[in-house]
């Protein structure tokens, strides 16, 4: 919290209009400030600073990302299908770019494909957070 605390404190203001230095004044609980910034909503500057682009992301722009590809996919393969038989292949296209992933079109990312290795425990909370 402490590192983003401007994000947090105009966030509090703006959507609860609560004063973050009531939690110094002792105005405001700590299980009380710890529910708030808890459920602020996704857009809100806290998050956003937090999380980064993968804030901005909701289930149905993954929902709509995921539609782009398979219909990006299917027209491919039709085109592939039904191409000349002497013709060069059409190119194979590529996924939408997801917030956090780099090296989506080739498959798993660089450092995963050299060491299979079990993912961490903050890898784990990012993935179920």
């Amino acid at each position: 919290m402490e590192e983003h605390a401007e994000a947090l404190e105009a966030d509090l203001l703006r959507y609860y209009g609560v004063d973050l230095l009531d939690w110094h004044r002792e105005a405001l609980s700590s299980r009380r400030l710890a529910v708030l910034v808890r459920h602020l909503p996704p857009d809100s500057a806290f998050v956003r600073a937090r999380e980064g682009e993968a804030a901005e992301w909701r289930l149905t722009d993954h929902l709509l990302a995921a539609v782009v590809d398979h219909l990006a996919i299917a027209n491919w393969m039709f085109a592939s299908a039904n191409r000349d038989e002497y013709a060069d292949p059409p190119e194979a296209p590529l996924p939408v770019p997801r917030p956090g992933a780099t090296d989506m079109p080739d498959g798993p990312p660089a450092d995963r494909a050299a060491d299979d290795h079990a993912p961490t425990a903050a890898e784990l909370a990012r993935f179920f957070g």
